[in-house]
């Protein structure tokens, strides 16, 4: 199930203005070239920032997402006719062939258990032609970004065409083992209604990921800091395991 903050309507249409750096993807616009790819595969594509990027270098693209409202506002931009758009989730995809897998930002980092993970790395590992890669990023557990989710470090004030002043902010509300829960809360001046999106993340550390790709039919290439954020992301980048059953 998806989270508010991409399921609701209200909240998936302010969703780019709340976040409008989007130089994190860069790198992964590298990558597709580094790796000579001609179609990827974007999980968890969100309001589709790469997935149209990538379209926009003439490359097939596809991605996919359960937030229903997130894809709304994905179709509805400039260019959406030129990729793929799938309302559903990895571990359910149809017959796809494509070059490269990418998961963004904390889409990797959604799967709260190994068994959930595990199907969703088989069903991107399906996806792919058999020298395919699939490039994910994850938060350093060692970083504890979590320590900096609250009010005084995570508020902002937004103002944004047809819709107003947005004031939001993260508040931490469990940290259990290595999955940590937030809320952010956004409100809205127009009407003062303060719109609340729950998550949940889980901070593998780098042999709890491998673990999982070895259990899903990947073999581990190389692992990366992300070059916008040294020392606080690990970028995975795994191949196929070609001698792996299905």
């Amino acid at each position: 199930m998806a989270d508010e903050n991409f399921a609701s309507p209200r909240l998936a249409a302010i969703y780019d203005a709340l976040d409008p750096d989007r130089s994190d993807l860069d790198a992964y616009l590298d990558l597709a070239d580094e790796f000579g790819a001609r179609s990827v595969l974007d999980v968890g594509c969100g309001t589709g920032t790469l997935a149209l990027m990538l379209a926009a270098r003439g490359i097939y693209a596809v991605g996919v997402d359960p937030a229903g409202a997130s894809l709304d506002v994905a179709r509805a931009k400039p260019g959406a006719e030129r990729v793929r758009w799938i309302h559903g989730t990895a571990a359910a995809l149809p017959e796809l062939f494509v070059d490269l897998a990418v998961m963004t930002a904390n889409v990797a980092q959604v799967f709260l258990t190994d068994e959930d993970f595990t199907q969703s790395l088989r069903g991107m590992r399906g996806s792919l032609h058999p020298r395919g890669r699939l490039v994910f990023e994850v938060r350093d557990p060692a970083r504890q970004a979590w320590l900096g989710w609250n009010r005084e470090q995570t508020f902002t004030s937004t103002v944004i065409d047809g819709v107003g002043r947005v004031d939001a902010w993260c508040d931490l509300l469990s940290v259990e083992a290595d999955r940590m829960s937030f809320r952010w809360s956004h409100a809205f001046a127009t009407d003062g209604q303060v719109v609340t999106s729950d998550s949940t993340l889980r901070f593998r550390n780098r042999p709890a990921v491998v673990e999982c790709l070895d259990a899903s039919g990947f073999v581990l290439e190389d692992v990366r800091e992300a070059p916008d954020r040294p020392g606080r992301e690990l970028v995975f980048i795994a191949s196929v395991d070609r001698g792996h059953g299905a």
